[in-house]
């Protein structure tokens, strides 16, 4: 019986079991072969023309099939002009299409453009409404603000009367202002005017040493409170030394009451006697009855001097004027060779005056200093340097007191080495000050060894305005046993600091004859409740004839974002001259690194008031966010807040030959709130050209019209500008509103620093042992570039008028540096870094053309400018920070009802 398979499937046909797939696929497409073949020979006869001599394929044909063949072609025909028409009507409707696209594309960009010009308008619509509450709250402000008017006192003079002899004092060694000076000649609205009398011609005791002579002469000249009418005058200087030949107190006191406005007890008057030899007299007016007149000099006898009156002033034997940096050592190293040192050779025996202490009583005082001092250099030398005898002595050291050696080189080498200076006051305490004294402290501080002076009944140079403590260590002679361990506490940052206070205590008030003089009667001055003279402005002539120019109506340019920063106020200054009579601040300047002898329209270091004040009476010019209620970005964006009234900023801008640039960067500022105006510096040789387009920004533009071409000229401090705070930014670097707005808000909490966008940083040059500029990307910087960055104008006067020329001719020798000199100066003054703001590190102009910044010289001349800066300042002022600021609420996750601060910061 046959094997039957049956598919496993159940197939009703088993046998196709049989037969291979790949057989029946093959048969499949033989099929269809065939068929195609068939199909293209029968579609070829039946195109065939027969007019074309061929055959047809149908060798019978009939007159129906005639008939319907030309049916059929009569039907292809009309299909073909359907086809046509169709076509035709495709085209037409294709066009048609097309220019309706074009049409929807219009509409579209017109409704873009609408719908921008709606955003615009209801922006602005907003920045007007809040305009117009900024408008309702000033008028408020004015309304409810009570202004007293004040009127200057009424000038009280004597008159005739005024060379009537009046009785002193029940003691005259107990003058006081009160009771020796006369008041009425010196109003607080006075100015303080001063009379200089010609001393050989007015006094005639003989002739000046030269040096004092010029000295006197260039400064009476340049004074700024100079008057030659004695009517007016609030105090007479009178120059009484150093002479060439000694004066008898007889002679002098003949002299003093011959001077013409003497009235009788020489009231108001300022006897002065220079110090420049060190042989010279202890005290020229012992013997002589000066009567009212204030004693200014360096030595004092205790029963001559009368404290809170006459003034202790310091040698004068620096220059007559000018910068000193170069005679001065470094800061560095805090600690030199010597931790202290001393040289000196005590002299004879003492005669007091008053016979409260006996000859052997500062024998063993004395005896047990030097004894002490010895067992202390044995047991630590070479740290202590300590030498109780001199090959030669410098003359004009007083009976029990320490002379000094007479080698002046090595002297000097000695305090460069010397990390502290022993100062041992006068055994003989009937003296308050010798010329010895005064000589070694002027030496420790001019060459850097703080000064540490055993025994405290001495009194210092300007006692009553300069906090010694900062720059000495006093202490008694009964603290002899310990003042090493004292010392010894003492760390390097300690030191450090009263070493930087020192110097400059130094090249403030000790280091010339000018600074010398302006110390005496700045202290002179602030006893009377006189402000200084005032710091006047730069003038700022403009580059237009007229001073005026015509605006040219630029197309709208479309704003970087469409968040409301502020509201558009109207211009307005910065409030000057706001503490003129405020007593501390007076005495305040003396002790802070700046400028104490001019007064200055604002400072960036005055205190703010406590947060509620502004709610409760002390309001006016505030703009608390919500109304102090707080708020986000909504609240945020309508007041400017802050601990402070409000204010706006000026925005200066520097240009070279780059009018175009110029041009767009001015455009970019129209609508930007807080700014008061933009003043441009034009650097150019040339005037701008006549056909030169000036945009409108809604604020005032001023052209300034420079000297010359100097780097310097962007931080003079011009008269236009009449706000605090001043936006430095190069005509190239393209800052967004919203970052310079984010700007000004941090600088108004950090006004005393530089705050910007750029930062670099210096870095230790190992191998050279010096300074490199550094602009690489990092996570530590020290400096922001004034090419995009707020500042208070007191710098600019710092910068223009007190820092050092050396750095402003560098400047000017470079071309370049001064971003460099302007960090330096306010790191110098405030000890603190610069603030960087965003993320941005550089600036890029394209299309602008070559910067001086990409000349490969720059770089080097950059690391030049550090060092030279470091040589002036004597330390290197520059501070490193490790963050920048950005707002509150970056990158914070907000409810959908609230806005950020600002939308990209």
């Amino acid at each position: 019986m046959p094997d039957i398979r049956i598919s496993p499937r159940g197939v009703a046909c088993p046998w196709l079991s049989w037969i291979r797939w790949s057989r029946l696929i093959g048969l499949f497409l033989l099929c269809l072969f065939m068929v195609a073949v068939i199909s293209h020979i029968y579609l070829t006869d039946i195109n065939s023309d027969p007019t074309d001599g061929q055959k047809l394929r149908i060798p019978l044909q009939t007159d129906e099939d005639e008939t319907q063949i030309k049916k059929l072609n009569l039907e292809i025909k009309s299909l073909r002009k359907i086809k046509a028409s169709v076509n035709n009507e495709l085209r037409d409707m294709e066009s048609k299409r097309q220019k309706l696209q074009v049409q929807i594309s219009n509409y579209q960009k017109q409704i873009d453009i609408l719908s921008a010009q709606i955003e615009t308008s209801e922006k602005e619509i907003k920045s007007t409404q809040l305009t117009l509450e900024q408008l309702k709250l000033e008028k408020s402000e004015m309304d409810k603000q009570y202004l007293p008017i004040l009127k200057a006192p009424i000038k009280m003079l004597m008159g005739d009367n005024s060379n009537v002899k009046l009785p002193m004092p029940i003691n005259g060694q107990h003058c006081k202002m009160h009771s020796c000076f006369d008041f009425s000649r010196c109003s607080v609205f006075s100015g303080f005017p001063v009379y200089f009398y010609d001393s050989e011609k007015d006094l005639n005791v003989g002739e000046l040493v030269p040096f004092v002579k010029n000295g006197i002469d260039e400064y009476s000249e340049k004074n700024l409170y100079r008057t030659d009418d004695p009517s007016m005058a609030c105090i007479f200087v009178v120059i009484v030394g150093q002479q060439i030949n000694r004066i008898t107190y007889s002679v002098l006191e003949k002299s003093l009451q011959k001077l013409p406005f003497w009235h009788g007890d020489g009231r108001n008057h300022i006897l002065i006697n220079l110090m420049r030899d060190q042989n010279a007299d202890i005290d020229i007016f012992g013997g002589a009855d000066t009567g009212r007149a204030i004693i200014v000099q360096s030595p004092f006898v205790k029963t001559i001097f009368r404290s809170e009156f006459d003034i202790v002033v310091p040698p004068n034997i620096g220059k007559v004027s000018g910068d000193v940096w170069e005679e001065l050592p470094p800061i560095s190293p805090i600690r030199r060779k010597y931790f202290l040192s001393f040289k000196g050779s005590f002299k004879g025996n003492v005669q007091f005056q008053n016979g409260k202490q006996s000859d052997e009583q500062i024998s063993n005082v004395e005896n047990s200093v030097i004894s002490f001092l010895k067992n202390i250099q044995l047991n630590l030398d070479p740290e202590i340097f300590i030498e109780f005898t001199c090959d030669t002595i410098i003359p004009g050291a007083i009976n029990g007191e320490y002379s000094m050696c007479q080698n002046d080189e090595s002297r000097y080498e000695l305090l460069k080495q010397s990390t502290f200076a022993l100062i041992i006051s006068p055994a003989n305490e009937s003296y308050v000050s010798t010329n010895i004294f005064q000589l070694r402290f002027y030496e420790a501080l001019k060459y850097g060894a703080i000064p540490v002076i055993l025994g405290d009944h001495v009194t210092l140079p300007y006692m009553e305005i300069l906090d010694w403590k900062k720059a000495t260590v006093i202490l008694p002679k009964a603290r002899l046993t310990e003042f090493h361990f004292i010392l010894r506490t003492f760390t390097d940052t300690a030191m450090a600091t009263m070493r930087r206070t020192g110097r400059y205590y130094f090249e403030t008030y000790f280091s010339s004859t000018q600074s010398i003089l302006d110390t005496a009667l700045a202290l002179i001055r602030t006893r009377l409740n006189i402000p200084p003279a005032p710091m006047v402005d730069m003038k700022s002539p403009s580059v237009f004839e007229n001073n005026s120019y015509v605006d040219y109506k630029y197309e709208e340019v479309n704003p970087d974002i469409d968040e409301i920063l502020g509201p558009l106020e109207a211009v307005f200054p910065s409030v000057k001259f706001s503490n003129n009579f405020t007593q501390n601040v007076f005495y305040h300047k003396f002790t802070q690194t700046g400028d104490p002898f001019r007064n200055y329209p604002f400072t960036p270091f005055e205190h703010v008031l406590p947060s509620e004040s502004k709610f409760i009476g002390s309001g006016y010019g505030f703009r608390p966010i919500g109304k102090g209620e707080g708020g986000a970005g909504k609240e945020f964006s309508e007041a400017l807040g802050g601990n402070l009234p409000r204010e706006q900023f000026t925005l200066v801008m520097l240009t070279y030959e780059r009018s175009n640039v110029l041009i767009t960067a001015l455009q970019r500022l129209k609508g930007l709130p807080f700014l008061n105006k933009a003043v441009v510096v034009w650097n150019n040789p040339a005037p701008p050209t006549p056909d030169l387009k000036w945009p409108d920004i809604g604020v005032p533009i001023h052209v300034i019209k420079t000297t010359k071409n100097s780097l310097n000229n962007r931080f003079l401090p011009y008269d236009v500008i009449e706000t605090e705070a001043i936006l430095s930014i190069d005509d190239d670097a393209h800052l967004r509103h919203d970052e310079i707005v984010f700007g000004f808000r941090v600088w108004r909490e950090e006004r005393d620093r530089i705050v910007g966008f750029p930062g670099r940083f210096h870095a230790w040059d190992v191998k050279n042992n010096a300074w490199l500029y550094n602009s690489n990307y990092s996570c530590e910087l020290s400096m922001v570039l004034t090419g995009a960055a707020f500042f208070h104008k007191y710098y600019a006067y710092m910068y223009s008028h007190v820092m050092a020329a050396a750095i402003r001719d560098k400047v000017d020798e470079y071309v370049n540096c001064e971003d460099i000199a302007m960090n330096f100066l306010v790191s110098h003054i405030t000890r603190k870094p610069p603030v960087k703001v965003t993320s941005r590190w550089t600036f890029r102009c394209p299309g602008c053309p070559q910067t001086l910044s990409n000349d490969r010289s720059h770089f080097e001349e950059r690391h030049k400018c550090i060092n030279f800066f470091v040589k002036v300042y004597g330390y290197m002022p520059l501070l490193y920070t490790q963050y920048r600021v950005d707002s509150v609420l970056f990158k914070t996750r907000l409810p959908h009802d609230k806005q950020k601060c600002f939308k990209f910061i």
